[in-house]
């Protein structure tokens, strides 16, 4: 398995710039250069995005940014040696030691596990101490082949010997034994790191320790019977525990990952006086109760949490509009228009062997429309669903999904989707925080929270709100479908600036969720307003990306080799609707790049609304310029005046608003790094 790290993907000595982004950032284009990677900036964004999170860096100047990316060829090991060590976020000062750890997103078992070999190998002086006296590329490679292939297994629990002499006299005392179970965002590195740095902490205090890594490369769960003895259990993760409910009554500590590696003694001190300790947090039996316990639960405001769940119920939702929405354009595209009024009857009355008489094709595309239109009616109730989960955890998924499921019946669309998602979350939470006796804490997740949760949030729809919000529905729609001139293309503006603001986050996000909910009322006859919003959002979107690339042909000199190379990549991310394809550019010059990036979004959507062109699919860009009708010529229009409006201010403010880059400095190994969408 050494072909994880090749001489090609070792620097040593190197400058790479003052910050883990610059180290990330040349990395990622390393690993892209060596034919591992096949976008560098979407490699860096998830890498950055992990360490966002959690910081990579751990002590004794190592840092280890990892990260899962479908970007990813091959599970791949960059390594640098830096000569100015850059600060990654850990306690004890910056790090000289980077290994970049990239995974694709389907990475195999065996795969995964070497990378975590590594991670753990990296608390080892002995070795860290031999990687910074190496001098040659192949050295390094040669000592990271040898960690990877014959590191030995999991850290095991470690009992006191059976023929260990007991003290002498009444003092003797009983080992204290821990249980841990470590996992972090990726699984990949923390995990195991942290893992083996309580290991060997708990041997040093003399502590009977085992642990449970959670991680990509899989997971050995704990012998129930170590989990029945343990005094005590640490939780150092970063996200949930799989089947908590094995440690119930347990007094517990629960830390972020990162701790279990910076700090494992005083965790387990923590953990051995907390298991005398009639007071101390204990773990109770259901997931989503521990939820709604943590502190960082109580510190959360009403706002933040609304936002974390609305965010959550959107990420969710999406995939039913994008995958519905192009079904359904795909229906349009093989059955024409009419397919609308006659998909239900071709699939009732016809098979393959007995096509109807508009032919295979018509047949083909009533199955695809209506398949769409099933997904995509899913849009309310999942937003309804995930949003309660964010709240409640798993036992609020159902009171969520059926809380939708009455808003759309009732005609309150997304808006009571959102307000029911809401109740039934909150709703589940409080339930779930009744004290209520032991043996009947193992109903309240699969029986009574869902039961009551249900009653609750829909009930309140059916009841009390689900008609005001269904008249607001129709009132937002009326208005919509009279919209024209100013209002229209003001919307239009609107909506073109957020999609720009920050290329795919939170605002973006906000945009693209008011369009795609609106399509389920929209038709290119009643109700074009709908479809209208959707094609000015989908036009904004694709501006930034194609502007992007269009500014690195008219004035190369103004971007680096990455950025140049970056723009041959937007160009097709750009038509495909992909904002993100502007990222690298904005992150590197924001405040040029995005307000640029505005301009040119913000007009394209004033025109898509004032040239009423329509879209009846979500997602897709110029390759679903079949789901526009007639109008596509004019979204292509509006789409090429804001993308050059916006090449030219860029192109402006980077000639006349100057700001000296420091470039950082390619290692010999590195090449400029090609990206392909």
């Amino acid at each position: 398995m050494s072909d994880l790290i090749t001489p090609g993907l070792v620097a040593l000595d190197v400058h790479l710039g003052t910050t883990a982004h610059d180290v990330i950032t040349h990395l990622a284009n390393q690993i892209t250069a060596q034919g591992r990677a096949t976008d560098a900036a979407e490699l860096a964004e998830h890498a950055l995005a992990r360490e966002a999170k959690t910081a990579t860096g751990v002590p004794g100047g190592i840092a280890i940014p990892h990260c899962r990316s479908a970007a990813v060829n091959a599970p791949t090991l960059a390594m640098a040696r830096l000569a100015d060590p850059v600060d990654f976020g850990a306690k004890d000062g910056p790090a000289d030691l980077v290994f970049f750890i990239a995974a694709p997103e389907g990475a195999d078992k065996d795969h995964l596990k070497l990378l975590s070999r590594l991670a753990r190998a990296l608390v080892k002086k002995s070795f860290t101490a031999a990687l910074r006296e190496a001098q040659s590329n192949q050295e390094i490679v040669d000592l990271v082949s040898d960690v990877i292939s014959d590191a030995p297994a999991a850290p095991a629990p470690a009992p006191a010997p059976a023929d260990e002499p007991a003290a002498a006299g009444p003092a003797a005392t009983q080992r204290p034994k821990v249980v841990a179970v470590t996992a972090c965002p990726t699984g990949i590195a923390h995990t195991y790191m942290a893992a083996d740095a309580l290991a060997q902490a708990a041997q040093e205090l003399g502590i009977d320790f085992a642990v449970e890594t959670q991680g990509s490369s899989g997971s050995t769960q704990l012998d129930p019977a170590l989990i029945r003895d343990a005094d005590a259990v640490i939780f150092a993760v970063d996200v949930d525990v799989r089947d908590r409910g094995r440690f119930a009554g347990k007094p517990v500590i629960q830390v972020p990952v990162k701790r279990g590696v910076d700090e494992p003694a005083k965790l387990l001190t923590d953990a051995v006086a907390a298991s005398t300790d009639p007071q101390a947090r204990r773990v109770p039996a259901a997931s989503a109760q521990e939820s709604a316990d943590t502190a960082e639960s109580k510190k959360e405001s009403f706002g933040g949490g609304l936002k974390r769940a609305l965010l959550t119920g959107v990420s969710y939702m999406i995939p039913f509009v994008a995958g519905g929405g192009l079904l359904i354009a795909l229906g349009f595209l093989l059955g024409g228009y009419a397919i609308t009024d006659v998909a239900d009857a071709y699939l009732g009355e016809n098979t393959l062997w007995n096509l109807p008489d508009a032919g295979l094709a018509a047949y083909l595309g009533a199955a695809a429309f209506k398949i769409g239109s099933l997904s995509m009616g899913f849009l309310v109730p999942a937003l309804a669903g995930y949003i309660a989960y964010a709240y409640a955890d798993r036992p609020g998924i159902a009171p969520g999904f059926t809380a939708g499921a009455v808003a759309g019946f009732m005609g309150a669309g997304f808006i009571g989707g959102i307000v029911g998602g809401v109740i039934a979350g909150l709703a589940c939470r409080w339930i779930n925080s009744w004290p209520v006796p032991r043996w009947l804490r193992g109903l309240m997740p699969v029986v009574i929270v869902p039961l009551l949760g249900s009653i609750i949030a829909s009930g309140l729809m059916f009841l009390v709100l689900g008609g005001p919000i269904a008249r607001l529905t129709v009132a937002l729609n009326d208005w919509l479908s009279g919209m024209s001139g100013v209002a229209a293309a003001g919307l239009g503006l609107i909506l073109g600036l957020m999609m720009a603001v920050d290329l795919g986050g939170p605002v973006n996000k906000v945009a693209y969720s008011f369009a795609v909910a609106g399509l389920g009322a929209g038709s290119l006859v009643e109700n074009p307003a709908p479809l209208m919003i959707m094609a000015a959002v989908m036009a904004a979107g694709m501006v930034p990306p194609l502007a992007m690339a269009l500014a690195t042909v008219i004035a190369p000199k103004l971007f680096s080799g990455a950025e140049r190379e970056n723009g041959k990549a937007a160009w097709l991310l750009g038509a495909a609707f992909i904002s993100e394809g502007a990222i690298p550019f904005a992150a590197a010059d924001p405040l040029r790049v995005i307000p640029a990036s505005m301009v040119g979004a913000g007009v394209t959507g004033s025109l898509i609304m004032v040239f009423n062109v329509v879209s009846q699919a979500p997602h897709g860009g110029i390759f679903v310029f079949f789901a526009m009708n007639n109008t596509w010529p004019f979204f292509l229009l509006a789409t090429v005046i804001g993308t050059v409006i916006s090449a030219l201010l860029v192109i402006v403010l980077k000639k006349f608003v100057r700001k000296a880059p420091a470039a950082p400095v390619q290692p010999a190994a590195a090449q400029s790094a090609g990206v392909a969408a």
